[in-house]
């Protein structure tokens, strides 16, 4: 059942909010100084917020397996296209770790940042904000965009 767009884009803002939020404790695992903390916490708080932002989309696994076939099959096709693999499927840990390595390169920034003394806890905690954000908001996005196309 499609969502008008006014919805969506309450939808979208609420999202928005919660990937802040999200990212903020990811950015406060960055700061322990302990060495894989912050990964592990990225990968826990994505398995959650990601399937939490397709729910409130109506793409969740379940949801979009109570879609008429051939909708629930566009509805794969478009995020394929986009190259989203979580859209409509089971997030997994080992899915999320995929999807954190296309910003591999700002974690393992964020890993050395702290080593450097005082502001390394700083630096890595603005990259694992930026990285978090930037993978929730792509979710968001491309969420958004299929819902707004389905008929």
């Amino acid at each position: 059942m499609p969502i008008p767009i006014d919805r969506l884009d309450v939808i979208r803002a609420d999202c928005r909010r919660l990937v802040t939020k999200r990212s903020l404790m990811a950015a406060g695992a960055a700061v322990v100084p302990v060495p894989g903390v912050d990964m592990v916490a990225d990968v826990g708080l994505l398995a959650s917020l990601l399937p939490d932002i397709s729910q409130r989309f109506g793409l969740d696994a379940k949801q979009v397996a109570r879609l008429e076939p051939h909708v629930a099959e566009r509805v794969f096709v478009i995020a394929s296209s986009m190259g989203n693999t979580v859209i409509g499927r089971m997030v997994t840990k080992r899915l999320v770790t995929a999807l954190l390595r296309r910003v591999a390169t700002r974690v393992a920034a964020a890993s050395v940042a702290k080593y450097v003394p005082v502001v390394g806890s700083g630096i890595a905690a603005g990259i694992s904000f930026g990285a978090m954000k930037l993978v929730g908001n792509a979710h968001i996005e491309d969420c958004y965009r299929i819902a707004r196309d389905l008929p």
